[in-house]
């Protein structure tokens, strides 16, 4: 079991004992280990008017991320595109390929990533673009994509009767950035199908409509310029230690938290201490249970037991680890440890 293609998903989490700028800098150094440990693709979570998470502007960790790191492709997991303007989309990502070409992804999804009234907060005019009109959106970025690479006519961009005929999203360049569907029930799978994208299912949201979307994504699947054939990929919580206890003791506090979630009531990411000190009601007993039953927990061989099991079951490509501990030593310990008991290709040490 020694061919998976992982990459790790971060959200930045903030725990009780710390504070948003201490979670992203700890995501920095979490990329730059990623990077020496032969992980293909860091991407960055989108999360809005949350305490847990510091992760609101992937676009801007991507740059700094992609500027200390060599090999890793950065990218977002994902853009929550019914905020924004397609266009403006389009131009960002450009920029950040030409700041570190081909090491560049983006990631879409159309949930909100907040409440809301936090959505009606991020939008420039009266109100956010309409759930139904996404797939417009999706499709004028993808020809804004394409017709900054300089691509015409057929081979993609922008009709010669469309009103956005001539605007080019900056700066140009021979390169497109590969863009990437997320979901986690049977829209996104569906809008991927669409477009011809690779689909990335968010296990660790919802893992009980996988067969569900994948089924709906294979089935209807449109071969594209970007894509021949259906390409999956899964995000999983996964965590890994020495032994199976200490696994479930640093993943503890995440059992919590999305206990905590799950009755609209979470916080910060709770401290080892206080999860080892917390005293949950049966009905919570109930949710954390089924949460760590969920959850890819244990030693490294007990990880990648499950995460082939997955392949096996799903014919999944990449994983996608996101590990949701506030122990950030444990953390960058349970993606070295994932990493050797993958046989992922090493490099060079980076920076600290």
């Amino acid at each position: 079991m020694t061919d998976f293609i992982l990459n790790v998903l971060d959200q930045s989490p903030v725990t009780s004992a710390t504070n948003p700028a201490r979670a992203v800098a700890e995501t920095v150094a979490l990329a730059k280990h990623a990077d020496a440990l032969g992980y293909r693709r860091f991407w960055l979570a989108e999360h809005h008017n949350t305490s847990a998470f510091a992760g609101a502007a992937p676009e801007i960790l991507i740059g700094h991320i992609a500027a200390r790191t060599q090999y890793l492709r950065v990218g977002s997991g994902g853009i929550m595109l019914p905020h924004y303007s397609p266009m403006k989309v389009a131009e960002v990502f450009r920029m950040l390929d030409t700041l570190a070409p081909e090491r560049i992804d983006l990631g879409l999804g159309r949930a909100p990533g907040g409440d809301a009234r936090t959505a009606a907060a991020l939008q420039a005019g009266p109100k956010a673009w309409p759930p139904e009109v996404f797939p417009q959106q999706v499709e004028m970025l993808l020809q804004f994509l394409e017709d900054a690479a300089g691509l015409s006519g057929e081979a993609g961009g922008f009709p010669d009767a469309h009103p956005y005929q001539g605007i080019h999203a900056q700066p140009l360049g021979e390169n497109i950035v590969p863009v990437f569907m997320l979901g986690s029930g049977g829209d996104g799978a569906y809008h991927a199908a669409q477009f011809g994208l690779p689909y990335i299912y968010a296990h660790f949201i919802n893992p009980d409509n996988l067969e569900t979307a994948l089924h709906a994504y294979r089935t209807h699947f449109r071969p594209s310029r970007f894509l021949d054939a259906p390409r999956v990929m899964m995000a999983v919580s996964a965590l890994a230690a020495d032994s199976d206890d200490e696994a479930q003791h640093f993943a503890k506090p995440r059992n919590i938290w999305a206990a905590q979630m799950m009755q609209n009531r979470a916080g910060r990411l709770p401290t080892i201490a206080e999860a080892e000190a917390y005293q949950p009601t049966d009905d919570e007993a109930a949710l954390i249970d089924m949460i760590a039953g969920r959850s890819l927990t244990g030693t490294p061989a007990q990880v990648l037991e499950r995460l082939d099991e997955l392949r096996e079951a799903h014919a999944i490509d990449e994983f996608f680890l996101l590990t949701l501990t506030p122990d950030i030593t444990a953390r960058k310990n349970s993606y070295t440890l994932m990493s050797t008991a993958a046989g992922l290709t090493r490099r060079a040490e980076a920076a600290e």
